[in-house]
């Protein structure tokens, strides 16, 4: 027998809260020669969450890669929770995934039956997506970290970015959130376990549903909420799309634990460098209270799809998603462009 190790201590970060900020990679990028190729259709200059090629008339390759450090203590469970959070990028752009390679770093106290434990999470998760896994790399180093390069397919013309939202469109998030504050609580052994298992299942709930669904309707943009928060992702979306996204935070779904938390200070370091990033972007028009303005910025972990979908078709993709059992919220809408991207009310 292999003695129990609890993942988390092995990481200095969680999840997608390892993320580095949405500020610091454009930085990062500034000034690279690239080819040009008309064939590419997304690539990296709108901070989309996965590049698509166009192969031919009919098909488009949507590429993606996703990793992070164990969020969980469970091995299996953080298999399960990587590959869902990268799995959901092919999803947020319209696609459907089909190929996948292990990403997997070891640290060297780690038995192999953990190991073996992620990786059957990982390939749990790709065969639900219907995706299969033909390889990967694995390497020794500080500290463990799982996920997977995938490769999706689309129609060319039926592509979905962060930056196509219109004026009129309202705004559909399918999964609550607080997954940041709640996991940074639960480091304290501050979680009980009913509300562990609950975000739990949230996190290796793939985008599956939601994604289907959304392609019976009229849908000009769409992004995963995860790293970057619903503001880091609603401010890409404002500036990609030359608009401004309103959100009617009292709608927005969170874990009602979370609030307690933030407002305890349980606050991961992510949350701040999203603030950072959006925060001279937002303007806050409404009492909206710290810790709410936290969960916002909060960085979420295999995080659900915020969707732009015009006004005459929203209450009836709420609806099929609802009814599908897709925790859906209306939490704002989108006008032209106004003196600031996001605002809350």
């Amino acid at each position: 027998m292999e003695t129990n190790i609890k993942l988390t201590k092995l990481a200095s970060c969680a999840g997608c809260g390892a993320k580095v900020g949405a500020g610091t990679l454009s930085q990062m990028l500034e000034g690279f020669q690239t080819h040009f190729d008309e064939r590419l259709l997304v690539g990296y200059d709108k901070s989309d969450d996965a590049s698509v090629f166009k192969l031919d008339e009919e098909t488009a390759l949507v590429q993606t890669l996703d990793f992070f450090p164990p969020i969980v203590d469970d091995p299996f469970l953080f298999g399960q929770i990587a590959a869902t959070n990268a799995l959901s990028d092919v999803y947020a752009m319209g696609g459907e995934p089909r190929l996948a390679l292990n990403i997997l770093c070891l640290k060297d106290s780690m038995g192999s039956e953990t190991v073996q434990e992620i990786l059957r999470g990982g390939y749990s998760k790709a065969y639900e997506a219907d995706t299969i896994i033909t390889g990967g790399h694995t390497i020794h180093g500080a500290e463990p970290l799982y996920g997977l390069s995938v490769s999706g397919f689309v129609h060319p013309d039926k592509v979905l970015t962060n930056s196509g939202a219109k004026p009129g469109d309202v705004l559909i998030l399918t999964k609550p959130l607080g997954i940041g504050i709640l996991t940074t609580a639960a480091k304290a052994d501050l979680v009980d376990e009913m509300l562990l298992n609950r975000i739990y299942t949230q996190m290796t709930f793939l985008n599956k549903t939601a994604a289907h669904i959304m392609k019976k309707y009229e849908v000009h943009s769409c992004t995963d909420v995860t790293g970057f928060s619903l503001l880091g992702h609603s401010f890409e979306m404002a500036q990609g799309s030359d608009c401004t996204i309103h959100i009617d935070v009292a709608n927005v779904p969170y874990h009602k634990e979370a609030y307690e938390f933030a407002e305890m200070g349980f606050i991961p370091a992510g949350a701040y460098r999203n603030r950072e990033y959006a925060e001279n972007g937002v303007h806050v028009a409404g009492d909206i209270s710290r810790a709410m303005q936290d969960i916002l910025y909060d960085p979420q972990t295999s995080g659900g799809l915020m969707i732009a979908v015009t006004e005459k078709d929203a209450d009836f993709l709420l609806h099929e998603l609802t009814e599908s059992g897709v925790p859906a919220a209306m939490i704002g809408y989108v006008t032209e462009t106004q003196e600031h991207s996001i605002i809350l009310k």
